[in-house]
């Protein structure tokens, strides 16, 4: 199907819709804030073309129903996308209502720094590439001091989940503040350090915005932490029993 434009241009039924496209954009209608061509449109245009169309060559059949079905699949996918936007709302508030249940518990999440409390112990997890023979881990104030070496000993690769009695190299029970866990071993010959993983207790949960995520927010850490972050809930029983106090 086809009219003539001023100019005397034959213009497809596309190119009237392009066109009425850019003419929207660029007259940027202040009053609807939209400038995204509506249902009416396709209708209205649709209505135009068929009035004014050459009486001595009719739209065919085919033309007829290969625009209508052009008009069909974009209906259809602007009703997906409205469906597809109510079920990621209906999923963000569900994944909202079972993070709620997280508040008080601890989780653990992949960082290296953890608070603790007045009570002692601070739990957490190494992750191994590969085995290693001797691994050390060293515990540092939130100023970078060093107040504990730990010899843990061969470790195969691998999770590995450790725990921290609180106390420093001369048996002092420290203050409660954040604290830094590193731990290394040699690897060929070379040292390498492996990445740490600490448990921290959750405070309160966020709704994300149109992305659709939940945040948590953690004591102790700066920003909120994503759900799916989330490595472990609680803490393991291997992990409950504090690590040796053999020093490296």
């Amino acid at each position: 199907m086809t009219t003539i434009n001023g100019a005397g241009q034959s213009l497809s039924y596309l190119d009237q819709l392009k066109g009425m496209q850019d003419k929207k954009i660029a007259e940027e209608q202040p009053t609807t804030g939209t400038n995204q061509l509506k249902q009416d449109d396709f209708l209205s245009l649709l209505t135009k073309q068929l009035a004014q169309q050459d009486p001595f060559k009719p739209v065919g059949n085919d033309q007829m129903i290969a625009q209508m079905a052009s008009f069909a699949t974009v209906d259809g996918i602007n009703k997906m996308n409205e469906q597809f936007g109510s079920l990621n709302s209906a999923m963000t508030s569900n994944q909202a209502l079972q993070a709620s249940s997280l508040v008080g518990q601890d989780v653990l999440i992949p960082s290296a720094s953890a608070l603790k409390s007045h009570d002692g112990e601070m739990a957490g997890m190494v992750r191994m590439q590969q085995g290693v023979d001797n691994a050390i881990l060293r515990v540092e104030n939130e100023q970078g001091v060093l107040v504990k070496t730990v010899t843990l000993g061969a470790k195969s690769a691998g999770e590995h989940p450790f725990a921290w009695d609180g106390k420093d190299d001369a048996g002092n029970v420290m203050p409660q503040g954040k604290y830094n866990f590193s731990v290394s071993g040699n690897v060929g010959g070379e040292s390498q350090q492996f990445e740490v993983l600490t448990h921290a207790n959750v405070n309160s949960v966020l709704l994300g915005n149109s992305d659709g995520k939940v945040m948590l927010n953690l004591a102790g850490v700066t920003k909120p932490v994503n759900l799916a972050e989330v490595l472990q809930i609680g803490k393991s029983a291997q992990s409950a029993a504090p690590l040796s106090t053999q020093q490296g």
